[in-house]
Parts: C-alpha cells; sequence; structure tokens
C-alpha cells in the first residue's frame, strides 16, 4: 500500500456545506483540494426537503439540491470530490509532518493539511414509521424546519435543554407544542424548565414516549403511550421534532485529536485549529451550539484559510 501513496496538499474528510465551501476555498486559493465524501454525500442536509434559511436562496430550495449545488461549485475551481470513507488515520504531532488517511481501508492518501468535515448524526428513536417520515414532518431541527408548521400542532419529544429550546423556539410560531418527557421529570436546566412552564402554548407530558408517527406521506399525528399505565391516545398534529441529542462523526479521531466529553472536537480559540498541527475542524464535527447550515459553511471557509496560513507560513 505504502508504494503508491498518492501525496496532497489538502485532504476534506466529509462533505455537507462546511467540506464544500471549504472545498471551494482551498480550491481558490490553489491548494488542489480532494474530498472524500463519506457514506452520506452532502451530509445531514441531503435529508431536508426544504431548506428556506440558507443566504442566496430567494425562493427557498431542497437539500439535496443545495448540495449538488455546492458540489458543482466546488468541482468548477478543481476539487476532486470522491465518494469513500476514511478508515484511519495517522496525523502527525510535528509542524511540517504529513498527516496520514487510508480510505476505504485499501487507499493511502499523504496530505499537508487535513480538514475535517464529519458533521454529527442526529439521534432518532428508532421507529419504523419515525424514520419513513423523515423530511415529510418528522425533523430534527426546529429552527431548520419550524417556519414550515406556523400556526400548526407539533409534538417535541426529549428532556433536556436541547428539547426546552426547541419548545421554546416552536410556541412562537406554532399554535400549540406538546413535549413528551418518558420520565417523571425533565433534565433541562432549571432555567430552560421555567421557560417551558411559563409559555402557555406548551404542555408536557411525562412518563411519556412515541409509540408510532401517524400518516403514510406526511405526519398526520402521533400514537402515544404512557409508559406507566400503558394507555395508548392520540395526538394530532403535522409536525414532530426529534430532541434527543446528537452523536459527532469523531470515532475515527477518538485518542488522536482533542473532543469533550460527548465527542465534538476541540478547536483553539476563534479558529478551526485542532490539537495536531496541519489538521482542521469544521462543521458540526466542533459545534453543538448552532448546527445550521450557515454556520457550518462559515467554518468550512475558516478551515480552509487556516490550512493556507498553515501552509503559507511553512514556505
Amino acid at each position: 500500500m505504502s508504494e503508491n501513496v498518492e501525496k496532497i496538499k489538502c485532504l476534506i474528510i466529509g462533505s455537507g456545506p462546511a467540506g464544500y465551501t471549504a472545498a471551494i476555498y482551498a480550491a481558490r486559493a490553489d491548494m488542489k483540494p480532494i474530498m472524500y465524501t463519506g457514506m452520506q454525500m452532502g451530509g445531514q442536509l441531503t435529508t431536508t426537503t426544504e431548506v428556506d434559511n440558507f443566504p442566496g436562496y430567494a425562493e427557498g430550495t431542497d437539500g439535496p439540491a443545495m448540495m449538488e449545488d455546492l458540489k458543482k461549485q466546488a468541482e468548477r475551481f478543481g476539487t476532486e470530490v470522491r465518494f469513500g470513507l476514511a478508515t484511519k488515520v495517522e496525523l502527525n504531532p510535528e509542524i511540517g509532518g504529513k498527516h496520514k488517511v487510508i480510505v476505504d481501508e485499501t487507499k493511502e492518501i499523504e496530505a499537508a493539511t487535513v480538514i475535517i468535515s464529519t458533521g454529527a448524526t442526529a439521534k432518532y428513536l428508532g421507529l419504523e414509521s419515525e424514520m419513513r417520515l423523515i423530511g415529510g414532518g418528522v425533523s430534527a431541527c426546529a429552527t431548520c424546519d419550524g417556519f414550515f408548521y406556523k400556526g400548526q400542532d407539533v409534538v417535541v419529544v426529549g428532556a433536556g435543554d436541547t428539547a426546552a429550546e426547541e419548545a421554546t423556539y416552536l410556541a412562537n410560531i406554532c399554535r400549540k407544542v406538546t413535549i413528551l418527557v418518558r420520565k417523571d421529570y425533565m433534565k433541562a436546566s432549571k432555567a430552560m424548565q421555567h421557560r417551558v412552564n411559563k409559555t402557555k402554548n406548551i404542555e408536557v407530558l411525562y412518563n411519556t414516549e412515541v409509540d408510532e408517527v401517524l400518516g403514510t406521506n406526511v405526519v398526520e399525528g402521533v400514537r402515544a403511550v404512557n409508559n406507566l399505565t400503558k394507555e395508548k391516545f392520540n395526538i394530532d398534529v403535522t409536525g414532530v421534532f426529534i430532541a434527543i441529542g446528537h452523536t459527532p462523526n469523531s470515532e475515527l479521531f477518538k485518542g488522536v485529536l482533542e473532543m469533550d466529553e460527548t465527542g465534538y472536537l476541540i478547536t483553539k480559540g476563534k479558529t478551526t485549529k485542532t490539537n495536531m498541527p496541519g489538521v482542521f475542524a469544521a462543521g458540526d464535527i466542533q459545534d453543538k451550539e448552532y448546527r445550521q447550515a450557515v454556520t457550518a459553511a462559515g467554518t468550512g471557509c475558516m478551515a480552509a484559510l487556516d490550512a493556507e496560513r498553515y501552509l503559507g507560513a511553512l514556505e
């Protein structure tokens, strides 16, 4: 394998708004980036049917179309986009050292800089009906999709700060928000619980879980179950927001790059620099606060600029 090592200036691992934006900037800086998309080309946004909050799309667009636009733009400047999965990394702690990345367990890349944009995966309940209706009324992002449910009734599933934040955000848009909490208490901070309790159009149902999401092509309701009494009942809603957290796609870098207790990569200050020289992180892999396409794109730009400056300092 070492006899056929491909030596490049810039390797981008993962696609999506962060990866594609990094590719656009890196290509324009003549870094000749090569991107490996991962198994979900375009990232999480490819599961979103409508995107109305990304600048430049006056009439809105859909996630897959937007990712295709970004891909074409990156390719127009010379990015080589490849479908493949990074399966092993050997990162060099020396300034100017080369980083080795194995793709699909066979292809070896030696890169002067690496931009990681592998994102985070939203956690779902795992129900067949829920998975079938993702993009048809089931969402994991209220700030992304809440606008489409203006004046309607929705359900939020979760008990932590994220669920409380999503519910209070939706309460400003929707007619009624019902929070389903699996236990007899919320895990959210007291401040967030006070906000929920003070919001008149939010109802919290404790010891309640989703038994099934109702609807054929779009959400028409939820069949809920009280996990103490086993009583089942229907809630008429058009939207179901799953707010039980995200899992950063950082398994490949455990023990190599600094990350927090939940697996998000840690970057230095206001940069995208990781603890390894020449390795940068952009998008949801290092951002658990905002998780928006536009903020991911912004950090993708930053990562490419940081990588360009890193290479410039070596000359």
